[in-house]
């Protein structure tokens, strides 16, 4: 039986996402915060993902009929309160030692969507359990990272199935992990009990010797890198609707849809991943325009504000996700911090919507957003 995760109250003086990070700081150890926080190499495209939607100006209008507006939308045929998913993180204990519990049971009880990781440190069923009879939870996804073992991943996709998970969200854009130097000077290490548990019993990548010139990465890693082929496969084995995350380009968006995806998510893994990759919030027009409809897009990366959700669905986003955010109010306050986030996201969502003269998020078009000089 999964037990609720223990009581807390948010710290006062937290009225903002950026309060929850700087308190934050003082509650994660060098180890957690360089793994938190940190992005690839000189982390530019981790700047330039919040810097660009602080580029973008919102167009006021006045009196516009706002009465009875809300923030309902829809997503793979479900109806949410708000446009807001929680990110998959991966170790959230690391942060909390409630973790991933903390993050459901927020999530649940603001009727947020929530994406458990493959490397979340607590096990996917205990986490569907505990939240999957919630009448007002929001999805509930699997994030999946193909591993070298099919027999694994297929194993892994029948425990998602079993357990209630709603989709499947594919992350596409980590072939290798970026250059992570925050971390490296860090020393990162999960410290014990902290561990990726449903990834137990998978064996290690066979690593056959390599001969002089050869490259650790592409003579052995990439030799088991997923391609396309495998995003087929993948649809061959499941019954579940196949989300891809980490889709920037448009022709890769044209190519999933094709393959049968059921949604897209535009990110770069946070800026973790290719250093001086296009900020989201520039990559999601031209995926929104090339997808032309046919899948819901959604779009993470830098979202810190109300006025930052309202901007990416007036630019063609169905959802959000946010992911550090989620993981300082973790830190601060357990599950209660978690759903301060999502409160404090949801009512500026509110605020933007009526001084925009937006009622309802099918009122955000694009021509409310401007680039600023």
């Amino acid at each position: 039986m999964t037990h609720p995760p223990a009581r807390q109250q948010v710290p006062s003086g937290i009225v903002t996402l950026a309060d929850h990070e700087q308190h934050a700081r003082q509650q994660l150890d060098d180890n957690a915060w360089a793994y938190f926080s940190g992005g690839a190499a000189d982390e530019i495209t981790l700047r330039a993902n919040r810097s660009a939607w602080d580029a973008l100006a919102l167009w006021p209008r006045v009196l516009r009929p706002l009465a009875g507006g809300h923030t309902r939308v829809t997503l793979l045929g479900h109806t949410l309160a708000h446009p807001i998913l929680l990110a998959p993180i991966a170790a959230q204990r690391l942060a909390h030692p409630d973790g991933e519990l903390a993050m459901a049971y927020a999530a649940a009880a603001l009727g947020a969507g929530v994406v458990l990781s493959t490397q979340a440190s607590a096990s996917l069923e205990s986490i569907a359990e505990a939240v999957r009879p919630d009448p007002g939870r929001g999805p509930l996804w699997f994030q999946l990272y193909l591993q070298h073992d099919r027999g694994f991943t297929q194993a892994l996709v029948a425990r998602a199935e079993a357990a209630g998970y709603e989709a499947l969200v594919l992350t596409v854009d980590a072939p290798t992990s970026g250059a992570r130097d925050r971390e490296r000077r860090a020393g990162f290490r999960l410290p014990p009990g902290v561990g990726h548990v449903n990834l137990a019993g998978l064996q290690p990548l066979p690593a056959p010797p390599l001969s002089p010139g050869q490259s650790a990465l592409f003579d052995r890693l990439l030799h088991h890198a997923p391609t396309w082929d495998d995003v087929a496969w993948l649809q061959s084995i499941t019954r579940l609707p196949i989300v891809l995350k980490g889709v920037l380009h448009p022709a890769d968006a044209r190519q999933a849809i094709s393959l049968g995806a059921a949604g897209l998510i535009v990110s770069n893994h946070g800026g973790r991943t290719l250093d001086t990759a296009p900020a989201t919030a520039h990559a999601l027009p031209r995926v929104v325009q090339a997808v032309q409809g046919a899948v819901p897009v959604l779009v993470d990366g830098g979202i810190r504000r109300g006025t930052d959700v309202l901007k990416a669905i007036a630019l063609g986003a169905s959802a959000v996700l946010v992911g550090r955010p989620a993981v300082w109010g973790l830190a601060n306050a357990g599950a209660a911090g978690v759903a301060h986030v999502l409160r404090l996201l949801r009512d500026e969502l509110e605020i933007a919507m009526a001084l925009t003269g937006c009622a309802t998020m099918a009122e955000a078009s694009p021509d409310l957003v401007a680039t600023t000089p």
